[in-house]
C-alpha cells in the first residue's frame, strides 16, 4: 500500500481535505446514477473543489441535494483512503473495461516513466497522485454550490462536460461562516450591481468579452483616469499614444509570437503584410524610444499610456469585467540607466502603494515572481533584476513572498495584491524589470564616456486593466462609491412642481462648482424618488420643499439616512472638502 502523502497532523490542511471531498463527490454520483456516468477530473481549488462529469440526462440543480446527502452519509461512514501503486497496462485495462474515455485520456498524457497510483475510498477508486486526508470523516462538512459547463481540457473543440462545484471545511461552523461570506460576495457581484447602476454592458451582437461603457460608467472611469493622470504628471511621466495594431515583425522581435502566441488574435493581411492587434503596449513604447538617439542626460524617460490591448481569452473563461478580450491598461514604461534602476523601481512601488491607498486598499501583499522556464536572457541578468525588486520591497518596509517561476518571459516582476472589504485577494499592480527587450530591439543611450549602452526598462501598471480594476472596485464598495468617485454625487429632489425652479437653480450651482449633480423633476411620489436614488447608491439627496425655498436652504439626506437642513453654500463647502480629501 502507498503511504498517503497528505495524511496530516491537526489542524487539517484544506487542500487535501477538499481533494478528498472531490473523490467523495464522484463516489456519491456513481452511487446515485450508476457507472455509466463518465468521470473526468476532480481537483481541490482555492475555495473548494469540483468534479467534471458527462451524464445522460444531464444533471439539474435538484440533483445537488441528493448528491450532497449521499456525500454526508459517506463522511459519517468514516471510510479510510487507501492508495495502491499500479502499472500502466492494469490502469488502462481498468478504465477501458469501465468505458471511461476521459480517464484514459488522462492516463495517455502521463509520461511513461512516471509512477501511477489508484486511490480507493469506500467502493470508489480513482487514478490519482495523492494528497488526501486519512478518512472520509476528516472531511467534516460539505456543501455543493452549483453546476456549470466546462469543455474537456478547457478547449471548446473538445466535448462539453458538467462541472459540479462544492466546498468543504473541517467543521460545520467554518462552513457556515464561509457560506455567509459567499452570500456577501454574491450581494457584491459586480455584474449584477453594474446592471442595476447602469455602468456597462456586453452586447451579444458585438461579441463576448468586449465592454461598452454607459454614461455613468464613463463618468466613473473618467474620474479615475483624471486622478491617475494627475499622479503621472506629478511623477514626471510623458503621455504617449500608440496604434492598436502593429506589423507582425514587431511582435516577432519582442518575443511575443514565440512566448505569447496563444494569447494573441490571429494576423490580418494588409497589402500582403501581416499585422496583429497588440496584446501589450510595450513594443509601441520601445519604438518611440528608438525613434531618435538618446543620451544619458535624457534618462530616465517615463512614457505612459492608457493603452487598449486585445488578448484571446477562451469564451468559457470570460467573466464580466474581471476577464475580457479587450481592455485598457494604465500602462507605463520607464527607460533608465542601470544606476537609475533602483531609485526608479522604488519610486514606482511607492506610487503604486499611494494610489491603492487612495481607493481604500490598505491591506496589500507583495510577491516577487522569478524566472520561468521559457525566460529569455542570461541567468546573471535575471539575478540582478530580481535583486533590485527585492531591495525595493525592503526599502518600502514590507514583507514579500516568492512566486517561483512566475515571471514573464522577459523579466522578473513584483505583483501587488490587495484584500477587499470582505477579505478577498485581488491582483492589481505589477512592476517588472526588463534587460531583455532593450537588447532584442537594439536600444541604446550614449553614456558620459561617449559609448553606447543598453538601457534598462521598467514595465508597470498601477491599477492594471481598467476593466478588471472597476470590477474589483464595484465589489469592494458594493457599488456605494465614496463621494469623490460616485458617478452621480448629488440628486436634487423637489417635492412639488412649484419647487422645481428653485431645485433647478440648486442643481446648476452644484454643476458650476464642479460636482456631478442631477435633478429629479419626475412625477413620482417623494418616497418613491428617495427609494430609487437609494438603490442607485447616490451619496447625497437634496430634498427641496416649500420651507427650503422660503429659507433658501436645502434638506440634505445622506446615503446612510442622516438628514439636516443647511444653507447651500455650507453644503457646497462640505462636499468640496469630502471630494478633495477623498473621504
Amino acid at each position: 500500500m502507498l503511504k498517503n502523502p497528505a495524511v496530516n497532523d491537526q489542524p487539517l490542511e484544506l487542500g487535501p481535505l477538499r481533494h478528498t471531498a472531490a473523490h467523495l463527490l464522484a463516489h456519491a454520483v456513481v452511487d446515485l446514477f450508476g457507472e455509466d456516468v463518465k468521470l473526468a477530473i476532480g481537483p481541490a481549488t482555492e475555495t473548494g473543489f469540483y468534479y467534471d462529469f458527462v451524464k445522460e440526462p444531464p444533471f439539474v440543480p435538484d440533483d445537488l441535494p441528493r448528491v450532497e446527502s449521499r456525500m454526508r452519509e459517506l463522511i459519517a461512514a468514516d471510510l479510510r483512503m487507501r492508495g495502491e501503486a499500479i502499472d500502466r497496462p492494469s490502469a488502462e485495462a481498468y478504465y477501458r473495461d469501465r468505458q471511461q474515455p476521459f480517464k484514459l485520456d488522462i492516463l495517455y498524457g502521463i509520461a511513461p516513466d512516471e509512477p501511477l497510483s489508484m486511490y480507493t475510498i469506500g467502493t470508489f477508486t480513482d487514478l490519482c497522485r495523492g494528497g488526501h486526508v486519512r478518512s472520509s470523516a476528516d472531511v467534516g462538512a460539505v456543501k455543493l454550490l452549483s453546476i456549470a459547463g466546462a469543455y474537456w481540457r478547457g478547449d471548446e473543440r473538445n466535448p462539453m462536460l458538467q462541472r459540479i462545484y462544492g466546498t468543504a471545511f473541517p467543521s460545520q461552523a467554518e462552513l457556515d461562516a464561509h457560506l455567509q461570506h459567499l452570500a456577501e460576495a454574491e450581494k457584491r457581484d459586480h455584474r449584477r450591481l453594474a446592471k442595476e447602476l447602469d455602468l456597462y454592458s456586453i452586447q451579444e451582437e458585438a461579441g463576448p468579452g468586449l465592454i461598452f461603457w454607459h454614461p455613468k460608467g464613463g463618468r466613473l472611469r473618467a474620474v479615475v483616469e483624471d486622478f491617475l493622470r494627475g499622479e503621472l504628471r506629478r511623477r514626471g511621466y510623458e503621455a504617449v499614444y500608440t496604434p492598436h495594431m502593429l506589423h507582425e515583425d514587431v511582435f516577432n522581435t519582442s518575443g511575443h509570437l514565440q512566448s505569447f502566441a496563444d494569447g494573441m488574435f490571429g494576423p490580418m493581411e494588409v497589402e500582403n503584410q501581416r499585422y496583429r492587434v497588440k496584446p501589450m503596449n510595450c513594443p509601441g513604447h520601445i519604438l518611440i524610444y528608438k525613434s531618435q538617439p538618446r543620451s544619458y542626460r535624457d534618462l530616465p524617460l517615463r512614457l505612459s499610456e492608457f493603452g487598449t490591448v486585445y488578448r484571446f481569452e477562451r469564451s468559457g473563461t470570460l467573466h464580466g469585467l474581471l476577464r475580457v478580450r479587450g481592455f485598457t491598461q494604465d500602462d507605463a514604461h520607464l527607460f533608465c540607466t542601470p544606476d537609475q534602476l533602483q531609485p526608479e523601481f522604488e519610486s514606482t512601488l511607492d506610487s503604486a502603494l499611494s494610489i491603492l491607498r487612495a481607493f481604500q486598499f490598505t491591506d496589500v501583499r507583495l510577491y516577487i515572481s522569478t524566472r520561468p522556464d521559457e525566460g529569455l536572457g542570461d541567468e546573471d541578468t535575471w539575478k540582478r533584476a530580481t535583486e533590485a525588486i527585492r531591495r525595493a520591497c525592503e526599502h518600502a518596509g514590507l514583507p514579500y513572498g516568492i512566486d517561483e517561476g512566475g515571471g514573464t518571459f522577459y523579466g522578473p516582476k513584483l505583483d501587488i495584491k490587495v484584500r477587499d472589504a470582505i477579505g478577498r485577494e485581488w491582483q492589481l499592480s505589477t512592476v517588472q524589470v526588463d534587460y531583455v527587450l532593450p537588447e532584442r530591439f537594439g536600444l541604446a543611450f550614449t553614456g558620459p564616456d561617449g559609448v553606447e549602452h543598453p538601457p534598462v526598462m521598467i514595465h508597470r501598471v498601477l491599477v492594471g486593466s481598467f476593466e478588471r480594476f472597476f470590477g474589483v472596485l464595484i465589489e469592494h464598495f458594493a457599488g456605494a462609491f465614496p463621494t469623490w468617485l460616485a458617478p452621480v454625487q448629488v440628486v436634487v429632489v423637489p417635492i412639488a412642481e412649484d419647487q422645481i425652479a428653485f431645485a433647478r437653480s440648486v442643481r446648476e450651482q452644484l454643476s458650476e462648482a464642479g460636482f456631478r449633480a442631477e435633478l429629479d423633476d419626475s412625477n413620482e411620489r417623494l418616497q418613491k424618488k428617495i427609494r430609487n436614488h437609494q438603490l442607485q447608491k447616490v451619496p447625497y439627496m437634496l430634498v427641496i420643499g416649500k420651507s427650503e425655498v422660503q429659507a433658501g436652504q436645502v434638506n440634505v439626506r445622506s446615503r446612510s439616512g442622516e438628514q439636516r437642513a443647511m444653507p447651500l453654500d455650507a453644503f457646497v463647502q462640505q462636499l468640496g472638502r469630502e471630494v478633495s480629501e477623498r473621504a
